[in-house]
């Protein structure tokens, strides 16, 4: 994602409320609905009757690929698109009071949104790198998740049968992951933008290839990205719980839950090796910081500084504490 829809006209609006099969469209300012079939087809033949006079903006939901036609299709139009993360246009349909929940409410709700939110992302097709590198890791960390389930089972096998049959797919699944990982080596080895990446975020003491990897699959923004955005987008970013003259505890929300375990790894090993961290932590933790708020502090921190290193090209210093 590059561009700003604020830099977009966006007098005319098309919003998709994406399905499996169909897709309900809502436009503005006509305020009109119509109902297609989830088709490269179908939808690049709306989508040219209604960019004949001035390009429209374009918005969809992610939806767990399904609306990968829509993108496609204003990709090979060169329409304007943003697709919309469903925490934010939920939290907007609340802000409306719309309590209903219909293909039809959210189709308009989108469109909406669209109007009156300021500075979306624009979305730009990932190169085919990056679809590569995302599908490996993406597996890689399903493994791992069924690992540790099998793993949790293991603790009571109760029957010998099952536990033999436990162990030997625990077994199975290590082997594919490891598969997995060399898999991932050799596509960022041979790719020179992923190499280069991938040397400078390694070059952040607690940072290592698999972590590397992770921010390079799920977040390719970093390195164009603010401190706000970097830590909004992986969902570390702090939110105020305060009333009046309650002031409850900052909490985390939403972003790319992916990376975060990576992050949290990373940060850990920081916290070891590296005395800047641990003087930060120590810091958080003398104003009475709970352990978990300061782990989550070092992880945004080490966040904010990967973006650092890609966007100035240089790698991490190893100075004194701060």
């Amino acid at each position: 994602m590059s561009s700003i829809s604020s830099e977009v006209d966006r007098t005319d609006i098309i919003a998709f409320e994406v399905s499996k099969a169909s897709l309900t469209v809502h436009s503005l300012p006509d305020d009109r609905q119509v109902t297609i079939p989830n088709t490269d087809a179908a939808i690049t033949k709306l989508l040219k009757a209604r960019s004949r006079s001035c390009p429209p903006l374009v918005i969809c939901e992610a939806s767990g690929g399904y609306e990968r036609h829509v993108l496609h299709s204003c990709v090979e139009l060169g329409l304007p698109v943003h697709r919309a993360h469903g925490t934010r246009t939920r939290n907007f349909a609340k802000y409306l009071g719309l309590a209903a929940k219909t293909d039809a409410v959210d189709a308009r709700m989108l469109a909406l949104f669209a109007a009156k939110s300021e500075n979306l992302r624009l979305w730009q097709p990932p190169t085919p790198e990056t679809v590569e590198l995302r599908g490996l890791r993406r597996r890689r960390d399903d493994l791992a998740q069924i690992i540790r389930t099998e793993q949790n089972r293991l603790e009571h096998p109760q029957i010998k049968s099952v536990e033999r049959s436990l162990k030997r797919h625990v077994r199975t699944m290590t082997k594919e992951i490891k598969e997995l990982d060399e898999q991932i080596s050799k596509l960022i080895a041979a790719t020179p933008e992923f190499r280069r990446k991938s040397d400078l975020l390694t070059s952040v003491i607690g940072v290592g290839p698999k972590t590397a990897a992770a921010c390079l699959a799920y977040v390719p923004e970093l390195g164009s990205l603010t401190k706000g955005e970097t830590a909004a987008i992986v969902g570390l970013a702090p939110h105020a719980q305060d009333s009046g003259t309650l002031k409850g505890h900052r909490r985390i929300s939403g972003g790319r839950r992916e990376v975060r375990a990576s992050l949290y790894m990373a940060a850990m090993t920081a916290l070891r090796l590296d005395p800047a961290m641990q003087t930060f932590a120590r810091r958080l933790r003398e104003r009475g910081k709970p352990a978990k708020v300061a782990i989550t502090a070092v992880m945004r921190k080490l966040i904010v500084i990967l973006n650092a290193v890609l966007k100035t090209s240089e790698p991490a210093r190893r100075g004194s504490p701060t």
